[in-house]
């Protein structure tokens, strides 16, 4: 490092403004498959809401169009069962809050992102029991 340069890493933030902490390791989950619901560049999705798994939340993703539940080993899904821990797409967990079966968020590995699209309240009424 050059002196008087100073580089800094951004740290993710989740909803609640402090440091994104990790979803779920196992399975590995997040778009980047490294337990955080980091998003970027190609993550078309938005996968930024860490949720925990229902049989009714992985109902409707599948009434969607969007299987969570058989595996997919060329993208590295191991295909999921209530109680796994995911980092879901935004606009597909507030859809199924529309429908009055969101899964349990939990907040602090929710990228702040997801605000964009859910407010803080809603993520806040769906927060996962610790």
């Amino acid at each position: 490092m050059k002196q008087g340069y100073a580089y800094h890493v951004r740290v993710p933030t989740n909803v609640l403004g402090t440091e994104l902490q990790c979803c779920c390791r196992d399975p590995l989950t997040g778009f980047y498959r490294d337990g955080f619901c980091k998003t970027g560049p190609g993550d078309v999705g938005l996968h930024t809401v860490c949720a925990q798994m229902t049989r009714e939340f992985l109902d409707f993703s599948v009434l969607q169009g969007n299987d969570l539940v058989t595996p997919r080993p060329e993208w590295e899904f191991p295909g999921l069962e209530p109680g796994d821990r995911w980092c879901v797409c935004v606009a597909r967990w507030k859809e199924a809050l529309e429908h009055g079966v969101a899964a349990p968020v939990d907040l602090e590995a929710t990228h702040a992102s997801a605000l964009e699209f859910v407010t803080l309240e809603e993520l806040q009424a769906h927060t996962l029991k610790r």
